[in-house]
């Protein structure tokens, strides 16, 4: 009678598990700069745990990307940090980071800027050059949050 109980009981908790729900996080001011087509949904949260889509560093008043590269790195985590907000959670709720530079010459430059938003314990991080990125972007940075 006790393992059937016990038996039953990790039946239930794995169900649950299972069953958890996924939720889009959609905040309007990625969506309404993007238009009404959307090709993806920029975070998803399931379980506690934030995936936030690929973020450039695309000004989102006027669609375009900075020349000056900082720039672009600073309104990327900014975007980034749209996604995170409109879940609840902010740049301490980071796990793990991975960014795309066209230009690995670029890394120290990111670095300075990603060190402002990212305090210790810094997210695990993975950093890849690339030979392009979509339209002029130089960087993109995609993250996993947990709450």
């Amino acid at each position: 009678m006790r393992y059937t109980r016990v038996v039953l009981c990790s039946l239930l908790l794995l169900s649950a598990s299972l069953a958890a729900e996924k939720k889009a996080i959609r905040p309007k001011e990625l969506v309404n700069a993007a238009g009404p087509a959307l090709p993806y949904t920029p975070g998803i949260l399931i379980d506690g745990t934030l995936y936030v889509a690929g973020q450039t560093g695309r000004d989102l008043k006027t669609n375009k990307i900075s020349e000056d590269f900082e720039t672009e790195v600073k309104t990327c985590l900014d975007n980034i940090n749209i996604v995170l907000k409109a879940a609840g959670m902010g740049f301490e709720d980071a796990v793990a980071v991975q960014v795309y530079l066209t230009d690995m010459e670029l890394f120290p430059r990111m670095n300075a800027v990603y060190s402002t938003y990212f305090k210790d314990p810094r997210p695990a991080r993975t950093t890849v050059g690339v030979s392009k990125l979509v339209g002029t972007a130089k960087i993109e940075i995609t993250v996993t949050a947990h709450k």
